[in-house]
């Protein structure tokens, strides 16, 4: 059962941040899993029985912790661990640089994106989602896309009313700015919990209009 996290937790991404290195990261790295990894793995577990009933046949799974470890092949920034934790299911990241909560499809795949933009097209489909978009919105979430084209794609008019939502590549709803020393109570999950409810109309959404089963955050099954 979830309890808090410690409020010396913080502390040890700001070290990491300064240390970056294997020697004091092996020194530290029970610190980490009893600090981060052990309560927020409860945290989801919690969560998750608290959003069994509005998430319906949308299992959302067992939790599940991202590695710190960040892959450094491809990146100018040779840093090789990541300062903050993040994991799911719905998506939750703790740091140095923010805190962020939320849900939905962080992109796209190929063929999803296809039939993304004719679901969004259509007056149908499009536009309870656009009423659904526009009520999260007015109650404080984020809901949007990352890093969105520039232009309707092709063969959509510009001036589409859905233009927004043609432009995307994901959408993706940002939970309210957590409230200050929330994160070490317990009640935190109540307030995942309330918050998830709130999203879940638009992670069904997403997860039930695309023929597919499997509902993605940030390419990874949730």
């Amino acid at each position: 059962m979830f309890k808090g996290f410690d409020r010396t937790a913080p502390a040890f991404f700001a070290e990491l941040a300064v240390e970056m290195n294997k020697r004091w990261f092996d020194a530290n790295k029970q610190r980490y899993q009893d600090q981060w990894v052990a309560p927020m793995t409860e945290l989801f577990a919690d969560v998750a029985k608290g959003l069994a009933k509005p998430y319906g046949k949308l299992k959302l799974g067992a939790p599940k912790i991202m590695r710190i470890y960040r892959d450094v092949r491809f990146s100018k920034d040779k840093a090789p661990y990541k300062t903050h934790i993040a994991g799911m299911p719905l998506y939750m990241h703790i740091g140095l640089e923010e805190e962020y909560v939320g849900a939905g499809t962080y992109f796209f795949e190929d063929n999803r994106l296809v039939r993304w933009r004719k679901l969004v097209a259509a007056d149908k489909t499009g536009k309870p989602l656009a009423a659904l978009v526009g009520k999260l919105r007015k109650a404080g979430y984020s809901a949007g896309g990352h890093d969105d084209y520039k232009k309707v794609p092709k063969p959509y008019a510009a001036e589409h009313p859905r233009a927004e939502f043609l432009k995307m590549k994901g959408l993706t709803a940002g939970y309210p700015t957590m409230p200050k020393g929330l994160l070490h109570k317990a009640a935190l999950v109540d307030w995942m919990v309330e918050h998830g409810k709130a999203v879940a109309p638009l992670v069904l959404w997403l997860a039930t209009r695309d023929g597919n089963k499997q509902h993605k955050f940030d390419g990874r099954t949730v």
